[in-house]
């Protein structure tokens, strides 16, 4: 009977991964297949490589995808010193009460709506960039960047306060016998044995700061042209999609989103795949 229930229990798993594989394909296929006429005329590298001018019978994706780019990878990488503190303040530094009281919060921020946060950025965070800095409108790359850093923190953190709570307590113990610090113990024993989860949490957040488009439609203004500084408007691939999407179904233009979608495909693969690269030499260690 035990033997029966882990069967089912291993059946049921396999079959929701072959599932959430399945869907995945699916979607990667129905983009290829609506694709296929751009293939077809050989426009896909004219496509990526050219700019953005409809009323010139242009219609290429560069300016997007160098949005995209901006914006995600400046939002990430805000946001993984933020989420590093969290997670040694909560694990490491604060007393245990506290860190309970704040792991707390950092779950429930995991669950707001991103659009609550677009109307942060709009409301408080646009307006003191543009004051600030005394430059534009302040929908900019750096708005869009700083409240998407402060979406991915919450998820990044719990990720790295996981990693972080799974040091064996024999470590631990056996540091403060040798007179250790906190930060001796996070520095030389909790962090040699969390890089996994580390990242793990960064690939997440990249994948949502990539994907994210609420945030890049009301905070980056939506420009369609290669930005040459963060406080310059820029368009992503995601914001794109939607802003082509709902405009008008028939026009030549609506095309280009199918190519936005098989790029979002690739950045996605590509930052999986570079962070997995980076985490295999701490995967072979712990073997």
């Amino acid at each position: 009977m035990k033997a029966l229930t882990e069967k089912s229990v291993v059946a049921v798993f396999r079959g929701s991964a072959f599932l959430s594989a399945g869907a995945a394909a699916l979607i990667l296929g129905f983009l290829l297949v609506f694709g296929l006429p751009l293939f077809r005329e050989g426009r896909i590298f004219s496509l990526v490589t050219t700019m953005w001018a409809p009323a010139e019978g242009r219609y290429g994706i560069l300016p997007m995808l160098a949005g995209t780019a901006a914006i995600a990878s400046l939002g990430v990488v805000l946001s993984i010193p933020l989420s590093f503190g969290a997670a040694a303040l909560i694990s490491v530094f604060a007393p245990r009460r506290w860190g309970r009281f704040f792991r707390a919060v950092f779950l429930m921020a995991t669950g707001i709506p991103t659009v609550i946060y677009g109307f942060v950025g709009i409301f408080l965070l646009a307006p003191f960039v543009r004051e600030f800095f005394d430059a534009g409108s302040g929908l900019c790359v750096l708005s869009a960047a700083l409240m998407l850093a402060v979406l991915v923190t919450p998820t990044m953190t719990i990720f790295f306060v996981h990693g972080f709570d799974r040091t064996p307590r024999s470590y631990l113990q056996a540091v403060d016998a040798l007179g250790g610090n906190d930060v001796q113990k996070l520095l030389y024993v909790i962090l040699p044995g969390a890089w996994r989860h580390i990242i793990g949490g960064i690939t997440l957040a990249a994948g949502r700061a990539q994907g994210d488009t609420l945030l890049a439609l009301m905070l980056s203004g939506n420009a369609a042209r290669i930005p040459g500084e963060p406080l310059e408007s820029a368009r992503t691939l995601t914001a794109h999609i939607a802003l082509v999407f709902a405009a008008d179904h028939e026009s030549p233009e609506f095309l280009s989103i199918f190519v936005c979608g098989l790029m979002l495909y690739l950045f996605s693969t590509l930052t999986v795949v570079v962070l997995r690269r980076l985490e295999a030499p701490f995967r072979r260690q712990h073997r």
